[in-house]
C-alpha cells in the first residue's frame, strides 16, 4: 500500500473537494463554517496541553472528538455521500457540557459583571477558543440558510461557548488567580 500524502495539487486552483468529490471555491462557507470549526479544534489542543484536572481533559477530547465529526457533517455535500446517517451527535453530548458547567460553577464565585480576559495564559486561550467557538457557530448558522444541518450541530456549538466561558473561570480559580472585572468609564 502507498504511503498517504498529505499534498494533492487538486487545489492549486482555488478549489476543494468536499466529502463526497464536489468541488468548491475555497472562499465558500462550507470551508468558512468547517475551517472555522478546525481552528477550534485546534485552540482547544492547546488548552488540552496545560495542566487541568482528569475530568476536564476527558472532556475536551471528547469535544475534539466531536468537532472533528462536526467540521466533517459541514464537509459533506449529502447529494453524494451517505455520511451524515454516519455522523452520530445527540442531546447526550449536550447535556455533557451542560453537566460539566454545573459541576464548574459550583466552585465559582457567582458572577455580577463582565470579566475581561487575562490573568493567565490558560485563562486567555479559553477566552480565544470561546470567541472562535461564536465565530463557527455563526458561520454554521449562516451556511444553514443555503444547507440541512442538525439543529443539534448548532446548538452543540453554542453551548460549547458557553461552556469554554465557564472553563475560562474555573482555570483562573484553580491557580488562585483574580478575574479580572470590566470597569466601564461612565
Amino acid at each position: 500500500m502507498d504511503k498517504f500524502k498529505v499534498y494533492t495539487k487538486t487545489g492549486d486552483k482555488g478549489t476543494t473537494g468536499l466529502i463526497g468529490g464536489t468541488r468548491v471555491p475555497k472562499y465558500h462557507a462550507r470551508l468558512e463554517a468547517y475551517g472555522t470549526v478546525d481552528e477550534l479544534n485546534s485552540y482547544i489542543g492547546l488548552i488540552r496541553s496545560h495542566q487541568l484536572e482528569e475530568k476536564t481533559q476527558e472532556v475536551l477530547n471528547a469535544v475534539q472528538n466531536k468537532l472533528f465529526l462536526i467540521g466533517s457533517r459541514l464537509a459533506t455535500d449529502d447529494e453524494k455521500s451517505d455520511l451524515k446517517q454516519r455522523l452520530n451527535l445527540s442531546e447526550d453530548d449536550i447535556l455533557l457540557l451542560e453537566s460539566e458547567m454545573d459541576r464548574m460553577d459550583e466552585q465559582l464565585p457567582e458572577l455580577n459583571n463582565f470579566v475581561l480576559p487575562g490573568g493567565s495564559t490558560l485563562n486567555g486561550f479559553c477566552h480565544v477558543a470561546r470567541t472562535v467557538c461564536r465565530r463557527a457557530e455563526r458561520r454554521a448558522n449562516q451556511l444553514s440558510t443555503e444547507i440541512d444541518i442538525n439543529p443539534l450541530l448548532l446548538k452543540y456549538l453554542n453551548r460549547l461557548s458557553d461552556y469554554l466561558f465557564v472553563l475560562s473561570r474555573k482555570v483562573l480559580l484553580d491557580v488562585g488567580a483574580t478575574e479580572i472585572k470590566w470597569e466601564p468609564d461612565l
